[in-house]
């Protein structure tokens, strides 16, 4: 008899034995628990400008919610590390490439090779020049002519009852980059109409801040005051030529008109000091844009070929309103 009982509980034993090794096996082939996570190499044009930390905080942020790995570089500017950069990302097998291009040209070679290695290409907010577009297979980020056609616009309508020539100064980004280029074309688009707008003085600014402040400093110099408009690409350059301005011994906001581009914080708070006139928004917080392109190529699904961020306009009617949910 109690060699039957023990028989009788070791059968039992390894029925249960088995049926827990089935439920484990089981879990162990779920193809939930053992996807790869997809991996985004982004590079950056640079990690010191304001602009450029609110943008990668977001890219941050929406690679982490997603479960995304995002490998991530700073170019500092230069080309030549963004094109060792990409490289660098073909050679860790990334999923996905994204990058915001520092110059608009010479990327045809680089994007070649990342084609051969099979690896889509995601530009962000910046766009490039190439003989073949199917180089990159979305472009996400601000209409930098538009931008510049706003400005233009609102220029016009707040100066059209103004007596004779209105000489502007122009601080432009960096040379041949896409917000450099597309500003200054959508800027010349809206106040061709009216001979009287004249921009006497244009100088790259490079996005940076001292620069700005040093150039604005011998535009006033050499045209004192005939400069009655300064257009800024960038917030930041904005508040360089605004210090100038003010250690010139003129108003900025009323003895020059000043507008940019950015709609940052800082930008927002100089328009209530009454400094700045306008700032066209260009918003960075482009991370949830990007990561939704990115998961759907890896998904195999269509995805737009252009994504044009929703901006604003900020003067001293809304900057009040706008500034306690500025992010950057």
């Amino acid at each position: 008899m109690r060699r039957r009982v023990r028989l009788t509980n070791s059968f039992a034993l390894l029925a249960l034995l088995s049926l827990f090794a089935g439920c484990t096996d089981g879990a162990r082939e779920s193809p939930a628990e053992h996807k790869p996570k997809l991996v985004l190499g982004f590079s950056q044009v640079t990690a010191e400008a304001n602009w450029d930390q609110a943008n990668t905080k977001s890219i941050r942020d929406a690679a982490h919610d997603a479960g995304i790995e995002l490998r991530l570089e700073d170019a500092h500017r230069s080309q030549q590390n963004q094109i060792a950069a990409l490289r660098n990302f073909v050679k860790q097998r990334v999923d996905v490439i994204a990058f915001s291009p520092v110059v608009e040209t010479g990327w045809e070679f680089v994007l070649r090779e990342i084609r051969a290695a099979g690896i889509p290409v995601i530009l962000m907010d910046r766009n490039i020049d190439v003989s073949d577009e199917s180089l990159y297979v979305s472009m996400i980020g601000s209409d930098f002519v538009e931008e510049g056609r706003r400005a233009g616009h609102w220029l016009l309508e707040h100066t059209r009852d103004a007596r004779g020539e209105i000489a502007i100064v122009e601080l432009t980004g960096t040379v041949d980059s896409a917000p450099a280029n597309g500003r200054s074309q959508g800027f010349n688009e809206a106040i061709a109409s009216d001979p009287r707008y004249r921009i006497i003085r244009t100088q790259s600014g490079d996005f940076d801040r001292t620069k700005a402040r040093d150039i604005m400093a011998e535009f006033l110099k050499a045209e004192g005051r005939r400069i009655r408009v300064l257009f800024a690409h960038s917030d930041t350059m904005a508040l360089g030529a605004i210090e100038a301005i003010e250690a010139a011994g003129l108003k900025p906001g009323s003895d020059i008109l000043v507008m940019s581009i950015e709609g940052s914080r800082n930008g927002l708070e100089a328009i209530l000091a009454g400094k700045l006139n306008l700032s066209v928004e260009c918003s960075p917080l482009l991370g949830p844009q990007i990561v939704a392109v990115a998961k759907q190529l890896s998904e195999g699904r269509p995805i737009p070929r252009r994504v044009v961020t929703k901006e604003s306009m900020f003067t001293i009617e809304n900057a009040a309103i706008e500034l306690p949910d500025r992010a950057y």
